[in-house]
């Protein structure tokens, strides 16, 4: 999904984080061991771009080292040409979205989250993050983290597409997490594995929110009014699903070279992912999102 290119990026939104320092765990094989349980995970409490400015006081960046620099990113021309840029717009649409809807719809007050753009490492009030790890949500500082050269590794390694709305997705199932913080409902992770868990629930319920805010997302406008994205189109979708094929706990456990064993799921099949992506998306609003109240998952 593409950037209206005059449209103005928030920054404030987003930090930059610093460059350098240790990751965790090393190589591919490293990566698959922690995106089996971690991926798009919640809690990792367990592991040691002219034009108006977007805004960027919903980003941080921090780290080891140099600042990330974010003053490249003012339009949505930059947000087309540069994955940090894509970041930081996607994370205006998505609050801009959730902040009118989730009170339209539960009668809930959203509250904003900052996302932390960072490269090597980074601190989180649930543990060290690095690109080793993936993006994740911590409920208790309430921001999203994400090194920005995780799109490569999604794409290189995993064989997502390397589409915008394929990254896009990534931000918004993030911040589909952040809403069920609000809700109280990740107060239902217990810990227990399997393709019909809690954790699994919970997961679906996240890609199901940012296939929610897929279907609106051409809606959404940046501070003077202007909309921030074009239409959706098809190849879009399929960019979308293509990533939540790729980090499908089955295709994950296939790429590893293991035997898929649904008993040890904390994420959901690759097509359960897709699944509830399309739900959200087909539906538009939260309320086809209710993954604790169906067996078919």
């Amino acid at each position: 999904m593409s950037f209206n290119e005059g449209s103005s990026l928030d920054t404030s939104q987003v930090t930059g984080g610093g460059r350098g320092g240790a990751v965790i765990g090393g190589g591919i094989g490293g990566v698959v061991i922690l995106l089996i349980g971690l991926f798009f995970g919640v809690d990792l409490s367990s592991i040691n771009p002219s034009g108006s400015p977007f805004d960027t006081s919903q980003v941080s960046t921090s780290g080891t080292g140099e600042t990330y620099d974010l003053s490249h990113c003012k339009t949505g021309a930059d947000a087309n040409q540069y994955d940090d840029c894509r970041i930081v717009g996607t994370v205006n649409s998505v609050q801009d979205y959730w902040k009118d809807a989730l009170p339209a719809d539960l009668s809930r007050q959203y509250r904003a989250a900052q996302t932390v753009i960072y490269s090597g490492s980074t601190q989180s009030a649930c543990g060290t993050a690095s690109n080793q790890t993936g993006p994740f949500y911590c409920p208790t500082d309430e921001r999203v983290y994400i090194d920005a050269s995780f799109f490569e590794i999604l794409s290189r390694d995993y064989g997502a597409d390397s589409g915008a709305l394929a990254q896009e997705y990534v931000v918004a199932h993030e911040y589909g997490h952040h809403v069920e913080h609000i809700l109280g409902l990740l107060d239902n992770q217990d810990g227990q594995t399997g393709a019909s868990s809690n954790g699994v629930r919970i997961e679906l319920m996240a890609d199901c929110l940012a296939g929610v805010w897929a279907n609106h997302a051409s809606t959404t406008q940046d501070a003077d009014g202007n909309t921030l994205l074009k239409p959706l189109s098809e190849a879009d979708i399929q960019s979308a699903l293509s990533a939540a094929s790729a980090v499908g706990d089955d295709r994950i456990q296939q790429s590893s070279g293991g035997t898929v064993n649904p008993d040890s799921w904390t994420h959901g099949s690759s097509e359960q992912r897709q699944q509830w992506f399309m739900t959200g998306y087909e539906g538009g609003t939260i309320n086809q999102c209710n993954t604790f109240d169906t067996d078919a998952l």
